[in-house]
C-alpha cells in the first residue's frame, strides 16, 4: 500500500477539487493518505511567486476556471463571499483537532466545504466560531503550540519542494494540482513511465532564462 501526503491550504480551490475529486480519482488503488494543512501563502513567498488571485486577470480566469471544473466534475463549488481572504484561523483550527501535523479527512471535509459551498463569507466570525463548535479540538487553536505546528508543516513542505498546493508526496515523488491527479492515479497503479528516464531527466537541462539582474 502507498502512503500519500496530501499537502492543502483552505483558501485555495483548486485543492479543495482534488480534496473531493480524489476517492473517484484513485478508485480501485490501495493507499492510505495523510491530510497535512500548509501555508499557502508562506510557500508563495518562499519561491517568489504571485498567487493567483494577485494577479487581475489570472484572478478573473482562476475563477472562472475553479467553476468549470466544479461543474464539469459534478462537485459542489460557489466561490465565497470574499477572496482571497485569511485562512489562518481554518488552519489553526484544524491542527486544534489533532495532537501532531496531520488532519483526519472528516475535519478537511468540514473545513473546505464551509469554504467552498455556500457562497459564505469565509472569515466571518460567527461562521467561525459556529464551525468550531461543530469540530472536537485537543488543543487551543490560537495556542502557540498550534501556530508552531503550521510553520513546521510549511517548513517541511519547503524542503520536500513543495511550490503550491494540492501536492502529494508519494515515495519522495512529487504531483501538484487537480490535474495532477491522473498522473499520480498513474503512478500508482504502477505505469511504467515512471520506471524510464522522463521523470529524473525531464529539467536537467540548461535555461536560456536570463536572471532579472543579467
Amino acid at each position: 500500500m502507498k502512503h500519500i501526503t496530501f499537502h492543502l491550504d483552505f483558501i485555495s480551490p483548486y485543492a479543495y477539487l482534488a480534496f473531493e475529486d480524489l476517492p473517484r480519482a484513485l478508485e480501485g488503488l490501495s493507499y492510505s493518505v495523510a491530510y497535512r494543512p500548509v501555508l499557502l501563502g508562506a510557500l508563495l513567498k518562499h519561491h517568489g511567486q504571485l498567487g493567483p488571485a494577485e494577479i487581475p486577470a489570472k484572478r478573473a480566469w482562476t475563477y472562472r476556471h475553479v467553476l468549470w471544473l466544479g461543474h464539469a466534475n459534478g462537485i459542489a463549488i460557489e466561490m465565497p463571499a470574499s477572496h482571497p481572504y485569511n485562512p489562518l484561523p481554518h488552519l489553526r483550527l484544524a491542527l486544534a483537532t489533532t495532537p501532531d501535523g496531520d488532519i483526519s479527512r472528516y475535519v478537511a471535509e468540514t473545513i473546505f466545504r464551509e469554504v467552498w459551498q455556500g457562497g459564505g463569507e469565509a472569515g466571518d466570525s460567527a461562521r467561525l466560531a459556529a464551525l468550531a463548535a461543530r469540530l472536537r479540538t485537543v488543543r487551543e487553536s490560537g495556542s502557540d503550540e498550534v501556530k508552531a505546528q503550521l510553520k513546521a508543516n510549511t517548513d517541511e513542505a519547503v524542503a520536500k519542494g513543495v511550490f503550491g498546493v494540492p501536492a502529494y508526496a508519494v515515495d519522495g515523488r512529487l504531483f501538484w494540482g487537480f490535474d495532477g491527479l491522473a498522473m499520480l492515479r498513474a503512478y500508482l497503479g504502477g505505469d511504467a513511465w515512471f520506471d524510464g528516464p522522463q521523470w529524473d531527466s525531464a529539467d536537467r537541462r540548461p535555461s536560456m532564462l536570463r536572471s532579472r539582474n543579467g
